[in-house]
């Protein structure tokens, strides 16, 4: 089996990653870090977010894994002690792997430039770079409101305890095959009116955001800021891939919710 490490870069994320190396040499495992089976991510979920987007083009083949050292995230729930248990699950015990939804964006010009598509593993942002945005929200095929606000969120079941929640989004476990559409600060008064509620869409049913005004748009993927011109479109629905995470261990989500968000 090939692997490769994604490390924080702070001072004990490198040390483990020279250890959990030194480990996994040791049962004859071969570093790969262009075509990796397995990546383990050592840092929090920011850095398996680097780890996803650095491996994109390789989803069916590569699987992630994460050792946190910092707070116990979504992503990376191994612990700095618990290394030399990971090697051996990973080097003697044949992993299952579990797959979950990814976002697909894709962004449409006018003019001759063409499309892009992203995927992203927690969520995508849309604003406006001058001032409110004001877009309207289609779903298969039909109007559905005009936004007017800062901006949209559309997250991915394992991003809804991101940046979705703290706009009121709702949790969705990953296993379900959905996305999640959440407001920004909506204008809502006697002559704007949006629904006001996060909307969760299933996979079979896409959401398209077309432009009101000829504005440029900040539009992040994760933790990717980028600035689009001539946005003629932005498509968004569940993609046809999905990520792939080596379960070793049980992984009681809402157990991890709770421990995150709940628990004193």
């Amino acid at each position: 089996m090939k692997f490769a490490i994604q490390s924080k870069g702070d001072e004990l994320s490198e040390k483990l990653k020279v250890k959990i190396s030194r480990y996994l040499y040791g049962f004859d495992l071969v570093c790969d870090e262009d075509e990796p089976d397995i990546v383990i991510s050592v840092g929090g979920d920011g850095t398996l977010l680097h780890a996803f987007h650095r491996y994109v083009n390789r989803l069916s083949e590569t699987a992630f894994v994460g050792v946190h050292t910092g707070h116990l995230g979504f992503y990376a729930d191994w612990t700095p002690d618990e290394v030399e248990k990971l090697v051996i699950h990973l080097a003697k015990t044949p992993f299952q792997v579990v797959e979950y939804p990814l976002l697909e964006v894709n962004i449409r010009f006018n003019g001759e430039e063409a499309d892009k598509r992203y995927l992203a593993l927690n969520e995508s942002t849309v604003k406006s770079m001058e001032g409110s945005l004001v877009i309207d929200v289609i779903i298969k095929g039909d109007r559905f409101e005009t936004f007017r606000g800062d901006g949209l969120c559309i997250s991915t079941p394992t991003g809804s305890t991101a940046y979705n929640k703290a706009l009121n989004g709702a949790i969705l476990h990953p296993s379900l095959s959905a996305i999640q559409l959440a407001e920004m600060a909506s204008i809502n008064n006697r002559v704007f009116r949006t629904i006001g509620s996060p909307l969760v869409l299933p996979e079979h049913h896409t959401c398209i955001l077309k432009p009101v005004n000829d504005v440029n748009f900040d539009i992040s993927i994760d933790h990717l800021f980028l600035t689009h011109k001539n946005v003629k479109s932005i498509r968004c629905r569940v993609a046809e891939e999905r990520v792939r995470f080596a379960r070793l261990r049980p992984f009681p989500f809402w157990k991890r919710v709770r421990e995150s968000f709940v628990r004193d």
